[in-house]
């Protein structure tokens, strides 16, 4: 396993487990395949409702605490410094453990500020080893690492080969925060796997277009957190640290950056409606 250092010393593993859009019944059975191909790092949220089945399997992997890395985040509806931080120790509970190593703001949406100042708080308790955001774009990460104490050690946005996210890296890398890449494999998207440059650099070293995707994220110092309910595909997203992409290999493939999402425009009118209308459930 490779691991980063984030912004306050913590090591966080480069390769993760994210459990997005896994229903509730299949979570436990998920993560626990995923901790025996090898994850030692889950990445969960309140807004995913399946944070208590995350929790049974963390509790019956056998695996001790202090060698797992669990993030979660706060959502919308949990918004400001009161809810928040009742929304911190229902977490806990939920995922059965006395701290978080990773607790991020989901959505740049509601009283941000109060739920970062209840995670600066939470913080310094011992309840959480390290804050950060989720989906802040440039704009909205340089608002809110400009009037908080604790500067966020983690922004967890869409990145992939075919959103590189080049401008918000170099943002990020002013306040050494640490990129983490949602949907690191693009959910499929624009043939990822079957794109021809990723399958031609794949046959070179046996490995799949979507490794060859992942490796370069990890070479360009993305944390990944890929995503599958298939434990043989658990342990093929698992298997990138027999080898490297050269120079070469690399800048080939930041010419696939599209510059924009594949999913969601967080800049647009009716994707911020969205999430307000969200929040308010």
């Amino acid at each position: 396993m490779e691991y980063a250092v984030l912004n306050n010393g913590v090591k966080i593993p480069m390769l993760g487990y994210g459990v997005f859009q896994i229903p509730r019944e299949d979570t436990k059975r998920c993560v626990l395949d995923a901790i025996s191909a090898g994850y030692r790092s889950i990445d969960t949220a309140q807004g995913y409702y399946n944070e208590d089945a995350v929790g049974e399997a963390i509790t019956a992997c056998g695996i001790p605490r202090d060698e797992l890395f669990l993030t979660t985040k706060i959502w919308i509806s949990n918004g400001g410094y009161e809810k928040a931080k009742a929304s911190i120790d229902e977490s806990l509970r939920k995922l059965q453990t006395d701290y978080v190593d990773l607790m991020l703001i989901h959505q740049p949406f509601n009283d941000y500020y109060g739920s970062y100042w209840a995670m600066e708080e939470a913080y310094r308790a011992g309840k959480i080893r390290a804050i950060g955001v989720s989906n802040f774009m440039p704009d909205r990460f340089i608002d809110i690492a400009g009037f908080v104490e604790v500067t966020p050690a983690v922004n967890q946005l869409e990145v992939h080969v075919f959103q590189q996210q080049k401008i918000a890296r170099e943002i990020l890398k002013k306040h050494e925060t640490q990129l983490m890449a949602w949907s690191p494999l693009a959910q499929g998207k624009n043939g990822i796997f079957t794109n021809e440059a990723l399958t031609e650099i794949g046959a070179k070293y046996g490995k799949t277009a979507a490794q060859i995707n992942l490796r370069f994220l990890l070479q360009s110092g993305v944390v990944v957190i890929p995503k599958s309910t298939h434990k043989e595909r658990m342990e093929e997203n698992f298997n990138l640290f027999d080898f490297s992409l050269t120079d070469a290999e690399m800048h080939s493939l930041e010419a696939l950056d599209l510059g924009h999402s594949q999913f969601i425009d967080h800049y647009a009118p009716d994707v911020a409606e969205m999430f307000v209308s969200a929040g308010k459930v």
